[in-house]
């Protein structure tokens, strides 16, 4: 089972969310649609502009808690390296 590390944005530079998951389409799917309540409805954080997989969702909780502690360019940079236009990727995973 592969499982993800992604990165929403509301924006190029926006309003970023780092979250981790079993299923990506599913979440972002929830990200995009407003289906749960919380800090990506309210902040409009609907682009998934990154994500990496890994074998494990212990592997993929302790990429995304390493993530955490990262300072905001280091994500905005991880993101530019793989996605320079901040393009939304839902469409590449489904």
């Amino acid at each position: 089972m592969n499982c993800f590390v992604y990165l929403m944005a509301s924006a190029k530079n926006g309003t970023l969310y780092l979250g981790v998951t079993s299923n990506l389409i599913q979440r972002v799917y929830q990200h995009k649609t407003g289906a749960f309540e919380g800090f990506t409805s309210r902040y409009a954080v609907h682009s998934l502009v990154w994500f990496d997989s890994t074998p494990s969702i212990e592997g993929a909780i302790q990429r995304e808690k390493q993530m955490k502690n990262w300072k905001r360019e280091w994500k905005v940079a991880l993101i530019e390296k793989a996605n320079p236009d901040w393009l939304d990727l839902y469409e590449t995973i489904l």
